[in-house]
């Protein structure tokens, strides 16, 4: 007879986590221990080498100035585990280390989610293949590169170096004249510079500026990843919301003294709270719409770097604004008023009964503040999918405001095509009050605006396309991948607008897995098509010896969203084309580049790369 066994055995094991818990700045230092400013978040448990270095990052702790490399934090230490990370300092650099990779992991995690599947960094030219403790394409983090008031995303050193600097002895701010202020310890430029790797990673030929609206819009994504985390900070969402009776875009908030007093409910301007007798008087700066507050002081500025609403509605100002960060702010401004917009619809309804029941009192009963903060922080995590899901329906290359209007209108339309919150109308309006409109578009509609959608039979694949699982593509599946559809590319290049005598590089293929209204599971894969030519030309023998001798590359793009085929009468049919977003090579389009390479100075990198230089673009801004 055989023996019993121990039916239980199995569930003596011990599984790992689900999260890791570490703590942060929800802001950045300047705000100290004021509500809601230590934030414990949670992130994708994994194994962690001292650094730490994970399977997508590696911090890399060498300070540039001081040439000297940093002890390393191990956030696998017990001592360091049993506490959720290590608390939050100014002056600990293993801190800085833990905040740098644990915000860039959170940024990261936030738009895989997003998008629906996993985000590759871009390769490094002339990739040898080199690792950091056996693993390959990390993204490296250096929270003390440099001594400079600067923070940067750079391909060519595949990383984001971080910069620290003395802030301001005449106009700090809420600074110690003189202090060091880290760019590392800033929640909003961690998220910012770590979305730049992401967008380069998804969409790589948007590095290139060809015209003034590709780093605009750089900055103005950044900066929208980067705000819209502010509405998940839960106590500064609710204090903000008190201060300000409920209107979360109010620039100011009422301080202690004025709760209660004739600015109540007001939000407060420093002109109607003259003459401050203590600090308790004296207007707020609301948190929930600055960015980088601790890096605008300490350059003199008195607030942020960049606020959400900085730019009122002007359509002419599109016209003349040229400046990346002045013009990206109008597309954040846009961005934001369509979400306040919608925020305020959705909770229009809680205010007439809080008016009904109280009269004309502001004070918000704390029920009443519970349910406008998990609206504010549901309709903000709403609008953030919505621009992180935008860049799988951009065109591949020469992005302009107008086409991000339009990848916004699809990709909502895509998911949630009764869009009962108001999402698109709102967008469409806050884009129109500022002058931003689609070229190709004839109407200024959600039809005419939404990229047209492909008949089923229109563009079909070779059913062989593998569309793998959530956990992506195997090699094998990648390799065969990339042959059908170079072939099918060229095949079919004059039905896509391509020059059939010149090659199609697929430099890109990705599956993606959401849920759509109904709550079914939607399959697509998005393909980028690029074709390139050079100005002044140059030998396909050139091209492919990496001798392009500083010509200008000229590309011709498309971004396909093929769906994957449904099984009727058990076969699976073959998968097709929704939608196909163009960007072909015209003479306009050429002059326009020659122009915005001319103006910016735009010269190839020590790679052989026409990119936005980060570093430049972000010195001092």
């Amino acid at each position: 007879m055989p023996r019993n066994q121990d039916i239980f055995a199995p569930s003596t094991r011990i599984e790992p986590p689900a999260e890791r818990p570490l703590k942060v700045y929800a802001y950045d230092p300047s705000r100290g221990r004021r509500l809601g400013n230590s934030l414990q978040i949670g992130i994708r448990y994994e194994k962690l080498e001292p650094g730490p270095v994970g399977s997508r990052f590696a911090v890399v702790d060498y300070d540039g100035s001081q040439k000297v490399y940093y002890d390393q934090v191990d956030l696998d230490d017990p001592m360091i585990l049993i506490q959720g990370g290590l608390d939050p300092s100014e002056v600990d650099p293993r801190f800085h280390q833990q905040m740098v990779y644990a915000v860039a992991t959170e940024t990261l995690e936030r738009f895989e989610a997003a998008l629906g599947r996993r985000v590759h960094w871009r390769r490094p030219v002339g990739d040898s293949g080199k690792t950091i403790h056996g693993k390959p394409n990390l993204l490296y983090l250096h929270p003390h590169a440099m001594r400079q008031a600067n923070a940067f995303y750079s391909p060519d050193a595949h990383g984001i170096l971080f910069g620290y600097f003395r802030a301001s002895r005449t106009d700090p701010g809420e600074n110690l004249p003189g202090q060091t202020v880290f760019t590392c310890l800033s929640h909003d430029i961690i998220a910012h510079e770590t979305t730049h790797a992401i967008v380069d990673g998804v969409r790589p030929y948007l590095m290139e500026p060809t015209n003034i609206d590709v780093p605009a819009f750089h900055e103005a994504f950044a900066d929208l990843a980067a705000l819209f985390r502010h509405f998940s900070h839960r106590e500064t969402l609710l204090d903000t919301l008190q201060r300000t009776g409920g209107k979360l875009y109010d620039i100011h908030l009422r301080n202690d003294g004025q709760i209660g007093g004739e600015a109540a409910g007001q939000g407060a301007t420093p002109a109607e709270a003259a003459d401050p007798q203590i600090q308790a008087d004296i207007p707020l700066a609301n948190p929930l719409i600055a960015l980088a507050t601790q890096f605008g002081q300490a350059e003199g500025m008195h607030g942020g770097l960049r606020s959400a609403l900085g730019t009122p509605p002007d359509p002419r100002a599109i016209r003349t604004t040229t400046e990346p960060h002045a013009r990206g702010a109008i597309l954040v401004a846009a961005v934001f008023d369509a979400f306040f917009t919608v925020y305020m619809a959705k909770t229009s309804p809680l205010f007439r009964i809080n008016r009904a029941a109280q009269g004309t009192r502001e004070d918000l009963p704390q029920p009443l503040a519970d349910l406008l903060a998990a609206e504010a922080s549901r309709t903000a995590e709403m609008f953030f999918g919505v621009c992180a899901r935008a860049l799988d329906y951009c065109p591949p290359v020469d992005l302009t405001f107008g086409d991000f209007l339009r990848a916004l209108i699809t990709a909502d339309l895509d998911l949630y095509p009764d869009d009962s919150d108001g999402v698109r109308d709102a967008l469409m309006q806050a884009f129109r009050l500022r002058g931003i409109v689609a070229d190709e578009a004839q109407f200024f509609s959600e039809g005419s605006l939404c990229w047209p959608r492909l008949a089923p039979d229109a563009l079909e694949l070779p059913r062989e396309l593998a569309f793998g699982d959530p956990n992506g593509l195997t090699g094998d599946e990648q390799d065969a991948n990339g042959d059908i559809l170079r072939t099918w590319a060229e095949k079919n290049a004059r039905r896509l607008g391509f020059d059939p005598t010149i090659d199609i590089d697929v430099p890109s293929f990705h599956p993606m897995f959401r849920l759509c209204q109904s709550g079914a599971l939607k399959t697509d894969m998005v393909v980028e098509l690029i074709q390139t030519t050079y100005d002044p030309p140059v030998s396909k023998a050139d091209v492919e010896a990496g001798r392009t001798n500083g010509a200008m590359p000229l590309r011709a793009g498309m971004t396909l969203i093929v769906a994957k085929p449904s099984v009727l009468d058990g076969e699976r049919g073959p998968p097709h084309v929704r939608y196909a977003i163009p960007k072909h090579l015209t003479p306009e389009r050429v002059g326009r580049q020659r122009a915005a390479f001319g103006v910016q100075g735009v010269v190839p990198s020590r790679t052989g790369r026409f990119g936005i230089d980060f570093a430049l673009l972000h010195e001092g801004a």
